[in-house]
């Protein structure tokens, strides 16, 4: 099984999972206190939904979808706009890893692995908009 697959199956069990967004914003916002602060003032049922649309369109991506909507994600997100340093989605991609071995029964080291380099593909262009 190749990566692209491995994840959709991976979040298609983490999307069943009722706390599944609850529980990777629990987390991420533990992770930094520059991260709480950027979330004061969000509507967190909207922001769950724009969460599931993204990992979403990271996973697309992968697999061979245009970068469109990553490229936008990646300009909202830029320094003159929502100012997302860079290094703030290591923190991001750690919650959602930690996040997913815990909502994802069948989680393991292949998972993690197809995860990671799914992810990282992505949030590559997201992080060149900065």
């Amino acid at each position: 099984m190749n990566a692209t697959d491995r994840v959709m199956q991976s979040y298609g069990r983490c999307c069943a999972s009722p706390e599944f967004f609850d529980s990777f914003y629990r987390h991420f916002l533990a992770s930094s206190p520059l991260i709480r602060e950027k979330f004061l003032n969000t509507d967190m049922q909207a922001q769950k939904l724009l969460l599931r649309q993204g990992i979403l369109n990271l996973v697309m991506y992968a697999r061979g979808m245009p970068d469109t909507k990553l490229r936008a994600l990646g300009c909202s997100h830029a320094r003159d706009a929502l100012d997302i340093r860079p290094e703030l989605y290591d923190l991001w991609m750690d919650a959602l890893l930690l996040t997913i071995g815990e909502h994802d029964k069948q989680f393991d080291g292949d998972t993690r692995a197809a995860w990671r380099e799914v992810l990282v593909k992505g949030i590559n262009v997201i992080k060149a908009s900065y």
